[in-house]
């Protein structure tokens, strides 16, 4: 096993380390995650927890199901019955491409930002597991942000993205002809700036957008980030989210 994948195991067996029972988790998308959610269904086998999980995707719904997670739906959450200062759900983990030193970050890569983006919003704590190669020093320098549309409406979102500074590019199917397609039936555009300045202005301005759903920008969303380090160890860092 590479490095990397050393890495990422680790952080995964730190994530699930941080479930308690009873818990309501928001279960994220990814290769980093998937060894947290493997790690969490081994826990759920041998220790008899009691959890259940809110996937982001349908690759983190087979996987979970595939672990032994069990799984609910938003609409299983009774929302509507909670107190509008208690969160959903207790905690929620995921992956991300850009980590930044105030802990924004860019996510999408696998084209599930905009559910996860609601789990993370939705859960007390929002914990991002990723390797030492995620963290930079500002948002964009390595990775475009991406942007989910209508298909209807891409030329105009991708005129109105230049008009912002990026260079936007419609991502395209790997082993398929055509555009990627996400769980929603939208399309993704990969807007590549050259850093990024004030995040949360830029996130702003791309959700004002007519045609995008949403955008792999997380601005004051994780509350915790476990980085990987190439010797198997694992940096914790916490930070609460602003009000």
């Amino acid at each position: 096993m590479s490095t990397s994948e050393d890495a990422k195991r680790a952080v995964g067996h730190a994530a699930a380390a941080l479930v308690e029972d009873g818990m309501r988790l928001g279960l994220g998308t990814g290769s980093t995650t998937a060894f947290a959610i493997e790690a969490l269904g081994r826990r759920i086998e041998a220790e008899g927890l009691r959890v259940v999980g809110v996937p982001t995707s349908f690759a983190a719904e087979r996987l979970a199901r595939a672990s032994g997670v069990p799984l609910i739906t938003l609409d299983d959450l009774g929302m509507a019955a909670l107190p509008t200062a208690q969160a959903p759900l207790d905690l929620a983990f995921d992956g991300a491409d850009e980590v930044s030193p105030d802990l924004d970050l860019i996510k999408g890569r696998g084209a599930a930002h905009v559910r996860e983006k609601v789990v993370a919003a939705l859960a007390a704590r929002f914990v991002v597991l990723v390797d030492t190669s995620k963290e930079v020093a500002r948002l964009g320098t390595t990775m475009p942000v991406p942007v989910e549309v209508l298909p209807f409406a891409e030329p105009a979102v991708a005129r109105a993205l230049r008009g912002l500074g990026a260079e936007p590019d419609l991502r395209m199917g790997q082993r398929k002809d055509g555009p990627v397609v996400t769980d929603q039936g939208l399309w993704i555009l990969d807007a590549r700036f050259e850093g990024i300045r004030d995040p949360g202005a830029l996130g702003a301005a791309i959700d004002g957008i007519p045609g995008v759903l949403g955008h792999g920008l997380f601005v004051n969303v994780a509350t915790d980030v476990l980085v990987g380090d190439p010797d198997g160890s694992v940096r914790h860092t916490v930070q609460p989210r602003e009000r």
